[in-house]
């Protein structure tokens, strides 16, 4: 498994334990996995600085995706199949996308990925030379007390977001579970209430079926605020 793969499935396990009310125990299972060991935590630090704008000259941030290359190969070799084995169980089997997919190309010792390697080095040199992102005011996750490395996962997974939905993903994690629960349950019904009207309407027996698995999937999960939040964008969108 690439690496960059690793890497976002923790952040998604990050995000959802904050959800989840089991932040605390991840936080441990990361520090234990992760910060503990010296390599895996170079290699987790590294991908984090690549993947941030610094204000670089281009010359600068040239030197600074070749050192980081050396970096990289001077330390995965040392990495021990068991040690990724052991997040690979943490973080599960799930697809998710990779949210370092650039940086991995770079990475790769794959000769044939040499044009794909030489687009993602000008990616990652016109990233680095971007001025940093200024935190917005009213998103920050209160993580002060918690461990920086955590901090600065999660914060990279929800810089994917859009702003609103920044906002709004915030705003939900502060909010009671007893109100949301009664609210998930008619925001539920109201989403499997739409899905059969829009089965009933399709003529298109691949929508159909399409459709019908989304029912089971939504009438399957259970109440936590990330799936809230994820339902309530399915609504809308439907």
């Amino acid at each position: 498994m690439k690496f960059g793969i690793l890497k976002s499935k923790i952040e998604k396990v990050l995000l959802e334990s904050y959800a989840n009310n089991t932040f605390k125990d991840e936080i441990k299972n990361l520090k234990k996995y992760v910060l503990e060991n010296k390599n895996i935590s170079k290699l987790f630090y590294l991908y984090d600085e690549l993947n941030s704008p610094k204000a670089l000259s281009e010359s600068y941030a040239r030197e600074f995706i070749n050192e980081s290359i050396k970096m990289y190969e001077n330390t995965i070799n040392k990495i021990k199949q068991s040690d990724l084995n052991k997040i690979k169980s943490w973080v599960g089997d799930k697809q998710i996308e990779n949210q370092y997919e650039t940086i991995d190309t770079l990475f790769s010792s794959d000769i044939l990925t040499i044009e794909s390697k030489l687009k993602c080095r000008n990616i990652l040199s016109e990233s680095l030379r971007k001025l940093p992102v200024v935190k917005t005011e009213g998103i920050d996750l209160p993580l002060t007390t918690m461990v920086s490395v955590a901090n600065k996962t999660i914060k990279s997974y929800i810089d994917g977001l859009t702003e609103s939905d920044k906002k709004e993903l915030m705003s939900l994690l502060s909010e009671d579970d007893s109100t949301l629960n009664e609210k998930y349950v008619t925001l539920k019904e109201g989403v499997v209430t739409k899905l059969t009207e829009m089965k009933n309407d399709s003529t298109d027996s691949t929508m159909q079926t399409r459709i019908e698995d989304t029912i089971s999937k939504v009438i399957s999960e259970k109440y936590d605020k990330l799936t809230y939040f994820k339902l309530k964008n399915l609504k809308e969108n439907l």
